[in-house]
C-alpha cells in the first residue's frame, strides 16, 4: 500500500468517527457542609452535566475525608423524611443533568476524619459507570444554600 492511499484511508476512517463519542461529564457548584466542628458526617452537592451523546450514572464516591462515603437519598415514609443509601447510583441522561442537592440525592460522608472547616476543600473522586473516575476538590461551606455561589466546573 502506498503511503498516499496509506492516508487517504486513515483520513476517511478519522472524518467517519464521532468527534466525541460516550458520555462527556462536568460536575458544576460543587460544595460541602457538616453540621458544625462535632459533626461526624457530612454531605457534598452538586450539578453532574453529561453533554454527551450517551446516559452515564454516578455509580460511587470516595473520600479520605471519611471513613465511610455513600451515594444517598431522602425519601418520604407518612410525615417523615429518611436518608437511605442508593446503591445503583444517579442516572445522567445524555444532554441533561442530575442535580444532587440538600433535602435530594446527594454524597454522604460518615465517620469524618477531621471537621469540615468553611474555606478549606476536599477530595472527592466520583466514580461514573461509563466515564470512570473523576477527581474534584469541594470547597467547604456550611453557610451555602443550594443554587448559591460561583460556579466550579470539574470534567474528565
Amino acid at each position: 500500500m502506498s503511503f498516499k492511499t496509506l492516508l487517504a484511508a486513515t483520513t476517511a476512517a478519522l472524518i467517519a468517527m464521532p468527534a466525541f463519542a460516550g458520555p462527556q461529564i462536568s460536575i458544576e457548584n460543587a460544595y460541602a457542609r457538616a453540621a458544625g466542628a462535632m459533626a461526624v458526617a457530612g454531605a457534598a452537592f452538586f450539578t453532574i452535566r453529561n453533554t454527551g451523546d450517551e446516559d452515564d450514572r454516578l455509580v460511587a464516591a470516595k473520600s479520605d475525608a471519611a471513613k465511610m462515603v455513600q451515594l444517598h437519598t431522602h425519601i418520604a415514609e407518612g410525615d417523615v423524611m429518611r436518608m437511605v443509601e442508593v446503591p445503583e447510583g444517579f442516572p445522567v441522561p445524555a444532554g441533561g443533568t442530575h442535580e444532587l442537592k440538600r433535602g435530594g440525592d446527594h454524597v454522604m460522608m460518615m465517620g469524618l476524619k477531621a471537621p469540615f472547616v468553611d474555606g478549606e476543600s476536599i477530595d472527592l473522586t466520583l466514580v461514573f459507570e461509563k466515564s470512570g473516575p473523576i477527581e474534584i476538590s469541594v470547597p467547604v461551606d456550611n453557610a451555602r444554600e443550594d443554587g448559591a455561589g460561583m460556579s466550579m466546573t470539574m470534567s474528565n
